[in-house]
């Protein structure tokens, strides 16, 4: 009998001290879940940020001096175009940020029709290869 007794002053220890521990617990549990509105908000701006890193690789490749020089080595920009989309987040982003810095030097007058042409056929070629290496 005396056992029995044993377990049900346990027991009723355990439903009177429960409730207290779990609050606590539950609040530490919270605290490392994502909110789905800052999860929205990261693929949102993950989103944005990898449409304005193929925006800019596209000012590049249709801008008069791009589109000659993809030509003169007759590269189809749309084979480009459509590379560029299945490069990850990481290549995109290295590559977005050189056609940028080129696009602006070109038009700052820093590089010449060549040396643009040269530059946009290695974008190019390195596009294919990431792709190549990729798949």
């Amino acid at each position: 009998m005396v056992l029995n007794w044993r377990r049900l002053l346990v027991a009723f220890m355990i439903i009177a001290i429960g409730p207290l521990l779990v609050p606590a617990q539950i609040q530490a549990a919270e605290d490392h879940i994502v909110k789905p509105v800052e999860l929205h908000n990261a693929i949102v701006a993950a989103s944005e940020a990898r449409q304005n890193d193929i925006a800019k690789i596209r000012t590049l490749l249709s801008s008069d001096a791009g589109k000659k020089a993809l030509g003169s080595v007759k590269v189809d920009s749309r084979k480009i175009e459509t590379a560029v989309t299945l490069l990850n987040d990481e290549e995109l982003a290295r590559l977005a940020a050189r056609a940028e810095k080129i696009q602006g030097d070109f038009s700052a007058g820093a590089l010449s029709n060549q040396e643009l042409t040269y530059i946009v056929i290695a974008l190019a070629t390195a596009v294919i290869i990431l792709v190549i290496v990729v798949a």
